[in-house]
């Protein structure tokens, strides 16, 4: 899961508008300057009918500039600087935070180049690093695909050829949901389970922040020379890996994905730098449950503030209720596409931390909406704080295994926190606990963000040990990119959970393909996943010798038992017996 950026409650676009002041009758001088519009994201109480709710906005001095109806949630401007105050007055309105808008930036602070990518600490590890060996296409007659023999992730949770591909491979009648970066929907190995015509793109690109600080980098430097990006496109690279982990075809082409023959839908909610405003996710969701989306796979927390707290002294009131704003909000849009029949599964997170536990978190907020912003360091305390969407309602969290199947040394945990555990990769899972690329997951990687960013060169050929090329007889080449985190261990429950739904789902006679209770799915999820006890001892300490030489340890300690505990939750995820075999 990647540390994404996302204005709190926040609309990917900079509002500008500006209240006109009228000057005095008869005044010779220009009139003062405009106050600007302050943004915010309004609430609607439950049960109101929309259009009362527009209407308080209005009396309150507000105008809807984004509206989502069927949660009750706004994005508004208003000039008057008591707009708060007057909305709180609204029978109609439930909440009001103000929105942390993306400042103006002076022509000459916009940076040129190419924007800066933000990876957690986790994903970090991989980029730059130097694999002991470029994986070759292998010959393995009894693997699925040519890079098979490369998917110890798969072979973990039995999705391989002697496996659940032999039994269920999926049905092409249930849609997988992506909340992320975006999809390349022309990968090869994405193109044929990709649903273009359903597929949206929920954001807009971001160039800068409010300190100048480059996001997604200048929309004159995009191929269309425009913010707004196409439906089947990936500038980070981050959901393309999601996307052919949990569907990746088999095709005789490098890898294949846990759930090879369903349908992925690329429903956008992440900025290109891995970044994530409220308004998109909100949008996202209750879309899913619209059009009939079984499963979504959520690896990404709603930013800027990784915990979102209701009372917390080191918070300013107005940041409390930004925070209590977020969590409404989402709460409101993961029920919606719950109750119309969408599973949802979130990565726990990578902070190597227990959420049932009090922690120090220095990372909120991460994202400047006003110059010289910065995250401060809170203690959080898990009954007040709340993590979206991982801590939200009727949403699996999935912690992240390694090789071994140890819990990965990033992965967050806490008895009652984790529901599922999955293969995300970890690096230092070795023998000899130095660093090994291979011990991560491999998947799909956009060719055009490769060339884009030099990881692939003009010939074709990676630049980067993290990046794999693979080609068939006919000379079709496609990429693929190891990446470690619980962002990698979610889409792995998601194909598993695709699964469920291909061999025990309904047909869907309102949206076409096959439906499912999303809690009978995660009832059998957690039956199906192989009961993993705690380590012995149960405070496990993970040593890392790092490519510098210098080495790290760290101590976790696992809570519960071999039916549920805070590593595992109930079990690491399998293919095959989620399958009936």
């Amino acid at each position: 899961m990647r540390k994404y950026l996302a204005g709190a409650a926040s609309v990917a676009l900079a509002v500008t508008g500006v209240a006109v002041g009228a000057a005095g009758v008869g005044a010779s001088e220009d009139p003062p300057p405009a106050a600007p519009a302050q943004e915010f994201v309004v609430l609607y109480a439950a049960g109101v009918d929309p259009a009362a709710a527009r209407a308080a906005v209005e009396a309150a001095g507000g105008t809807i500039v984004n509206e989502n109806a069927a949660v009750g949630v706004a994005t508004v401007t208003a000039s008057n600087a008591d707009f708060q105050a007057a909305a709180a007055a609204q029978p109609a309105l439930d909440g009001t935070a103000e929105n942390r808008i993306i400042g103006e930036v002076p022509p000459d602070a916009v940076p040129s180049g190419d924007a800066v990518t933000k990876f957690d600490s986790a994903e970090a590890d991989l980029i730059g690093a130097v694999a002991r060996s470029t994986p070759s296409r292998r010959a393995n007659p009894r693997a699925a695909e040519p890079l098979a023999d490369w998917q110890w992730d798969m072979q973990q949770i039995g999705a391989t050829a002697e496996g659940s591909y032999r039994y269920n491979p999926g049905n092409r009648g249930v849609r997988v949901g992506i909340l992320d970066t975006g999809v390349d929907g022309t990968h090869p190995d994405i193109a044929p389970n990709f649903d273009g015509r359903l597929s949206r793109n929920f954001t807009e690109d971001v160039p800068v922040d409010a300190n100048g600080d480059p996001i997604d980098g200048p929309c004159e430097d995009e191929p269309d020379q425009s913010c707004e990006d196409p439906n089947d496109v990936d500038e980070d690279g981050h959901g393309t890996h999601v996307a052919s982990t949990v569907a990746g075809a088999i095709n005789g082409l490098g890898i294949a994905g846990v759930a090879p023959k369903v349908t992925i839908v690329n429903l956008r909610a992440g900025q290109d730098s891995g970044y994530f405003f409220l308004q998109p996710s909100v949008d996202a969701l209750t879309y899913a449950g619209d059009i009939g989306i079984d499963v979504v796979n959520m690896s990404y927390y709603v930013d800027p503030w990784l915990f979102n707290c209701a009372t917390n002294p080191a918070d300013s009131p107005e940041d409390r209720l930004e925070q209590q704003t977020i969590v409404e909000a989402m709460q409101r849009a993961l029920d919606y596409a719950h109750d119309h029949g969408v599973t949802l599964i979130s990565a726990a997170g990578n902070g190597a931390t227990d959420y049932t536990k009090v922690l120090a978190d220095a990372s909120s907020p991460d994202f400047a909406s006003e110059p010289g912003e910065a995250a401060y360091s809170r203690t959080i305390a898990p009954d007040d704080c709340t993590s979206m969407p991982s801590e939200g309602e009727h949403v699996i969290s999935v912690s992240a295994t390694g090789i071994s199947k140890r819990k990965s040394y990033y992965s967050d945990y806490g008895n009652g926190y984790i529901d599922i555990a999955a293969p995300g990769g970890d690096v230092y899972d070795t023998p000899t606990n130095t660093r090994d690329l291979t011990k991560a997951t491999l998947a799909g990687y956009p060719e055009a963000l490769g060339r884009a960013d030099g990881t692939i060169d003009e010939n074709g050929e990676p630049t980067n040990a993290a990046i794999v090329k693979d080609c068939d007889a006919s000379g079709t080449c496609a990429y693929y990119q190891w990446l470690q985190g619980t962002s990698m261990a979610s889409p792995h429950a998601v194909g598993v959970a695709a699964l469920i739904v291909s061999k025990y789902g309904e047909r869907d006679r309102v949206h076409g393909g096959l439906g499912m209770d999303p809690d009978d799915v995660e009832q059998i999820l957690r039956d199906t996943a192989t009961p993993t006890p705690c380590p012995t001892p149960a405070a496990f300490t993970y040593t890392r010798i790092l490519p510098a030489g210098n080495t790290v340890t760290a101590t976790h300690t696992c809570e519960g038992d071999v039916a549920s505990n805070g590593f595992y939750g109930s079990g690491i995820v399998n293919a095959l017996h989620a399958s009936g075999k």
